[in-house]
């Protein structure tokens, strides 16, 4: 009978998955429940011990030792007491072995249940402790159960729950179906442990790659940070310890045998891998490849990465929906404005009118100058306002009105021109007046004064200091 008790509970143990120890703790625990309700007095402190090598149960319970004992439950004479401990005195506390001959069917049934209670109770205890240092490590699971809200995994001895924000929103998960999931979360509840899981964390990409690529496992390749739009696209930046070894060589494998179970574990999920750089710029531009980068500009006090690509460019740098620029953003850390060259070059030339503004200014100041100290191109310009002042003047002074008849040809008109100062030019065409035009028959005409060059007199060449005279010309034309 004995060795069928301690059978029993062997097999409960294995049945359980529990260590033999704690099955028969819980045994003990449950049949001081079912004794002191049949035997004992209800407040009375009882223990039960289970002999580990022959089965026997032994019951102990607390008694005081007493002059006169008026219930046996409760109280032991001091000559009983001094049998068990010789140095026991009126109103010491003994435990006294009282096991009782037959438990009643009422203290069998309570036996039985706290027996369940106890077992299950240390059954999730164990789950608990298994799981709980697991967080944030892959299992494997079976689905067996899909909910509306929530998808149900068996791993085993416990039961994941897959919540409808931790899953892939591109996935379509059946009975049946094994999945790799991330354990996020181990919390104890009323109804035992509970496991949260999730197929849509970051981390489950960099679990991933430790399980495929073993340089990633073995610390040779580390992964610096990840980006990741569940079911969609990640970014992954990985960097060698070691020198002589391509990082991204290693995680895409030969061929892209590595990467590619990966990418059918994720069911199609794009995944890039980018070199990672100390240098924020030269990252950036790994990070929003394969587009090519001109140049990027760094504002490191507002966080801000102004990028520039060719033209053809931009489209594919920012990508579809703009999936590209916003992972590479997660991904290094930094705000990325993406511009074309086009328009940055553009920007550029329009932060030029200060440069003008300046140049402008210095033009005013040379104008100010004395004549021999100012540049050519100031004193020509004061040069041609001088001479229009000086033709107003002579074509309103100078020149006499005749009538249509007493003009019958064209006499030239002998002007004097002030001699130009020194450093001046003179032109003729400066000199002319400006003809009246619209002028008709019966109008007065302008009479010229005889001309020298007719007379056949040559004009003296100017001396030095002097002025000089200027012949000029003009006919009496119809159609002046």
């Amino acid at each position: 009978m004995k060795s069928e008790f301690l059978l029993a509970i062997t097999q409960l143990s294995a049945e359980k998955n529990l260590p033999k120890e704690v099955v028969i703790t819980a045994v003990e625990s449950a049949l001081v429940s079912a004794y002191r309700k049949d035997s004992f007095a209800p407040n009375q402190n009882i223990t039960v011990k289970i002999n580990r090598n022959t089965g026997r149960v032994e019951v102990w319970a607390e008694k005081t030792v007493a002059q006169r004992v008026e219930d046996s439950r409760k109280e032991i004479s001091l000559n009983d007491a001094k049998r068990l401990k010789s140095d026991a005195q009126i109103g010491d506390l003994v435990m006294v072995e009282s096991t009782p001959q037959n438990a009643g069917r009422i203290a069998a049934q309570t036996a039985k249940q706290v027996i369940l209670q106890r077992l299950h109770e240390a059954e999730h205890s164990a789950i608990f402790e298994e799981y709980a240092g697991k967080a944030g490590d892959i299992v494997s699971g079976v689905i067996q159960r899909i909910e509306p809200r929530q998808v149900l995994i068996d791993l085993g001895r416990a039961q994941a729950v897959l919540p409808s924000n931790e899953q892939m929103s591109n996935e379509r998960y059946r009975i049946g179906q094994r999945l790799r999931v991330l354990m996020i979360e181990v919390a104890k509840t009323i109804k035992g442990p509970r496991v949260i899981v999730s197929r849509s964390h970051p981390d489950l990409v960099k679990r991933l790659f430790e399980l495929e690529v073993p340089e990633v496992s073995n610390g040779t390749v580390e992964i610096k940070s990840i980006a990741r739009e569940a079911g969609y696209r990640s970014k992954v930046a990985v960097a060698a310890r070691q020198a002589g070894i391509d990082p991204v060589g290693c995680c895409v494998g030969l061929r892209g045998i590595r990467i590619q179970n990966i990418v059918t574990e994720l069911s199609g999920e794009k995944i890039d891998v980018v070199q990672w750089n100390a240098d924020p710029a030269t990252f950036i531009a790994n990070a929003l490849s394969p587009a090519q980068i001109i140049a990027v500009e760094l504002k490191k006090t507002e966080g801000l990465a102004t990028v520039i690509v060719p033209d053809r460019q931009l489209s594919l740098a920012i990508g579809k929906e703009g999936q590209n620029a916003r992972l590479a953003a997660k991904l290094t850390g930094w705000k990325i404005d993406i511009k074309m060259a086009s328009v940055w070059e553009t920007e550029r030339e329009s932060a030029k009118p200060a440069i003008a503004e300046k140049i402008e200014t210095v033009e005013e100041v040379e104008a100010e100058l004395p004549a021999p100290m100012q540049p050519i191109g100031v004193a020509v310009e004061k040069e041609e306002a001088a001479l229009e002042e000086v033709t107003t003047e002579i074509s309103e002074e100078e020149v006499v009105e005749e009538t249509e008849e007493e003009v019958t040809e064209a006499k030239p008109v002998t002007f004097e021109v002030p001699r130009p100062a020194r450093g001046e030019l003179r032109f003729a065409e400066d000199i002319m007046g400006a003809p009246s035009r619209g002028e008709g028959k019966g109008k007065k005409k302008k009479k010229a004064a005889p001309s020298k060059e007719r007379e056949g007199e040559v004009p003296p060449r100017p001396r030095k200091g002097g002025g000089r005279r200027q012949e000029i010309a003009i006919e009496d034309e119809a159609d002046f």
